[in-house]
Parts: C-alpha cells; sequence; structure tokens
C-alpha cells in the first residue's frame, strides 16, 4: 500500500505533522458522513488551472472538463479566486478578474486557429493578467504576498501537485488543500499505462494523502478503490460529476460519414484500457451483417496492434476512425447513434456514458460497478468475457426502430448538485 514515504523522505515538515496527527482524523471519516461541514467560508480560494492551461488549443478530456467546471464555479462564487499556474520557467498568479478574462481561452478549440497559435495566445494572455510572478524558489513568498492567510487551495486536475507547491501553500497561507482524486486506474492497471507514469502517479497519490485535508471523489467506487492504495486517509467528499449537453450542431460533422443507415459510436482516447480490440473483433466475427461503428476519439498511447488495425481499414468500410470533433458534432453524432458502446476495462467516472444516457440513446457497458452507481439498471450490462452477448445486443439494436431505441428516464447528476456539496466543505 501506499504510504507518505515519498513525502517525508522529500523534508516536508507539514506533511509530517499531518501524518502525526492521521489518528485524530480517522474518527470522523467512518461512513460517508462528512466532518466541518458547517464551517465559514474561506477568505479565499486558490484554484490550480495547470492542467487546463496545458491542454489549450486540444478537445477537453473529462479531466480537463472538470477543471473547467470548477473554475466557472469558483469564479461565480462570493468568495474571492485566485489562479495558480506552473509554467516552464516558475509560476503565475491570476486574480478574479484575471481568470475571468482567460476563461474563454481554456474552454476548448477554437476552429479558426492552429493549436499551436491558440497555445501561444493563451500563455501571452495569461502573463498579461497576471498579478504576480515568481521563480520556483520564490513560489512561497508569491503566495505569502498576495494571497489571504488561511485560503483554501483546490486542486482538480491531477497536475502540479509537488512538494513544493503544497508544502508552499500551507506554508504560506497556512491553506486548506482540497485535491480531487478521478481514478487510480494507472495503479490497478499498470500494464496500459505509459512508461514512468506508474510510479509518478504513485508517489502524486503519497502525497496527497499525507498533506490534504479533503479528497474530492467523483464516485462511492473511486473513494473505495483510492483509499485502499492510501497509508492516512483525508476527510472525504464524494460528489457525482455534472453531465452537460451540447447543442447538437449536424452541420460541424464531416461530409462523408456513414449517418443514412445504422450506426454505433464508441467514444474516447484510443488506448488499451478503452478496449477498442474487443470492439474490432465484434465487427470482424459479424463481416457484411456489421452496422457502421464509428470510433471517436484521439489516438493514446501503448496500443500499436490496435492503430495498425485502424490503419488498414478501407475507406468505405462499416469501421471508421475519427477525430478531432467540438461539443456540437459530437452530440449530434450520439443523437442519431443506434447505441454507444463502452467495453472499457476501467473507468473513473465515464462521463460520455452518462452523458449519452442522458441523451435517451441506449448504450452497452462493461460490468463495472462506476456504471452500476451513476446509470443504475439503465445501460444494458454486458461483460465483455461474453462476446456473443454485446453482437447480439448490437443486432437487436441496429435493428429496433427509432421509438424503441429509447431508454428509460434517467436524471443525470448536474454541476449544481455537485457543487452544493463541495462548496460548503472548502
Amino acid at each position: 500500500m501506499v504510504a507518505g514515504a515519498s513525502c517525508l523522505m522529500a523534508g516536508c515538515w507539514w506533511c509530517v505533522t499531518r501524518i502525526a496527527f492521521a489518528s485524530q482524523v480517522t474518527a470522523h471519516r467512518d461512513g460517508i458522513k462528512l466532518a466541518n461541514t458547517t464551517h465559514n467560508p474561506p477568505p479565499a480560494r486558490l484554484l490550480d488551472i495547470t492542467r487546463l492551461m496545458r491542454r489549450v488549443g486540444k478537445v477537453l478530456t473529462g479531466v480537463d472538463r472538470v477543471e473547467l467546471a470548477y473554475l466557472r464555479a469558483l469564479l461565480a462564487d462570493p468568495v474571492p479566486v485566485f489562479g495558480l499556474i506552473r509554467t516552464r520557467f516558475g509560476y503565475l498568479l491570476l486574480d478574479g478578474r484575471g481568470l475571468a478574462d482567460l476563461q474563454n481561452v481554456l474552454a476548448g478549440p477554437h476552429v479558426d486557429l492552429t493549436t499551436d497559435m491558440q497555445r501561444r495566445r493563451a500563455w501571452r494572455l495569461a502573463r498579461r493578467l497576471a498579478v504576480r510572478r515568481a521563480l520556483p524558489i520564490f513560489l512561497e513568498s508569491m503566495l505569502r504576498r498576495a494571497v489571504p492567510h488561511g485560503a483554501s487551495y483546490v486542486n482538480v486536475g491531477h497536475s502540479n501537485l509537488t512538494e513544493r507547491v503544497l508544502s508552499a501553500v500551507k506554508s504560506a497561507c497556512d491553506a486548506r488543500i482540497s485535491v480531487m482524486i478521478h481514478d487510480v486506474i494507472p495503479l490497478e492497471f499498470p500494464e496500459f499505462q505509459r512508461s514512468g507514469t506508474v510510479p509518478q502517479f504513485n508517489a502524486m497519490l503519497a502525497r496527497v494523502a499525507a498533506c490534504a485535508d479533503h479528497i474530492i471523489y467523483n464516485s462511492q467506487d473511486t473513494r473505495a478503490r483510492a483509499e485502499f492504495y492510501m497509508a492516512r486517509k483525508p476527510d472525504p467528499i464524494v460528489a457525482h460529476l455534472g453531465t452537460e449537453l451540447a447543442e447538437p450542431d449536424p452541420s460541424t460533422l464531416p461530409a462523408d460519414l456513414p449517418l443514412h443507415g445504422p450506426y454505433f459510436v464508441c467514444l474516447g482516447t484510443i488506448e488499451p484500457r478503452k478496449n477498442h480490440a474487443f470492439l474490432l473483433d465484434i465487427w470482424q466475427d459479424m463481416a457484411e451483417d456489421a452496422p457502421h461503428l464509428l470510433i471517436v476519439g484521439n489516438r493514446g498511447w501503448n496500443n500499436d496492434a490496435v492503430f495498425a488495425r485502424l490503419d488498414v481499414l478501407p475507406k468505405d468500410g462499416t469501421v471508421r476512425e475519427i477525430s478531432g470533433l467540438n461539443d456540437g458534432a459530437l452530440s449530434a453524432l450520439i443523437a442519431g447513434a443506434r447505441g454507444v458502446l463502452f467495453p472499457t476495462f476501467a473507468e473513473g467516472f465515464g462521463l460520455p456514458a452518462t452523458e449519452a444516457v442522458a441523451c435517451g440513446v441506449p448504450v452497452i457497458v462493461n460490468e463495472l460497478d462506476i456504471f452500476r452507481e451513476t446509470m443504475g439498471d439503465i445501460p444494458i450490462y454486458a461483460s465483455v468475457s461474453d462476446r456473443y452477448l454485446w453482437i447480439n445486443k448490437i443486432k437487436e439494436l441496429a435493428g429496433a426502430e427509432s421509438t424503441a431505441r429509447k431508454t428509460k428516464q434517467f436524471d443525470p447528476p448536474t454541476w449544481a448538485a455537485h457543487f452544493k456539496i463541495v462548496l460548503r466543505l472548502i
């Protein structure tokens, strides 16, 4: 199990103190009852937006969208907010006005600009809007001068959770530290990860366990899985992520997509965990009887065998690979699909699945606890160990009338409900 060893060895004096008092905290964490539910709001919040800055110009991932939702929510909250950004050379600190001016640049790619142009523009704007800048060795001094004592540090992006940052925000501001853990998939499925990412994630989780006051979890499932790896368990906050549905915009879809007949969609980065190979095998088994399958997502890592299969697909075949769709195009694609397919081996929350169900489109999912927690009995559950069940369910949906394909009524979790839980605690 992960201990706070890496944090202690690095000499973070405050984290040593936190572990010394861990036994006092444990008594308040039994069950899901949360400690300090009526605390006074902090004098300010410091939101780390390092991840969003690094993702400028790219299609936002689920974690990116969560960080953007937090930026918008904290800007709308009466508690003053600051933003912290790690740069190549140091740190930038923005106040609420600067964050408000920056948020549109962070909201996703702009079709009229290249990724490089968007990135350069965003960094120029961030540097111009910064109220303070500091080299790494002066981070603590910068925060002490600009951020009110007793502020709350919030990090929901799995980025910039370093010894330097965690120690500085506590030393400079006596800040409460709240961190969101989206999943512990790198520890549960190390075979699916990039080289070197597993020990990095392991060390990050150890630092968070040692130093955080609260950990925000997107589900009970994630909480249980994460706490298994923690020697010290900070106070948990469990709040499902909000579901946002974009207005469908068919005009932005590629003109050559095969949308005239039954088709299915698979969403997500093309990485081993998402199990695209399983669907390619199924479509190979169905041969000429197969409906169209649209694999939507950017290519990831450690997946050369799948990439090779995608590279030789015929242009007029039943399987197509698509990337770079905006939210409106993606929403239109899902709305017209006979079903959305998730044969994934593991998920932290599975936002695309909840969004598809919220649109009334059937989804077929692997047997995962997280899907049961978030969507109950609405999805079609099919273990990836049963290929023939998947084939039968796909054929049923492909042949069904549109009225028969609608799912049960689903009230998706909202960001308003999420922040009603979270903002009274951090």
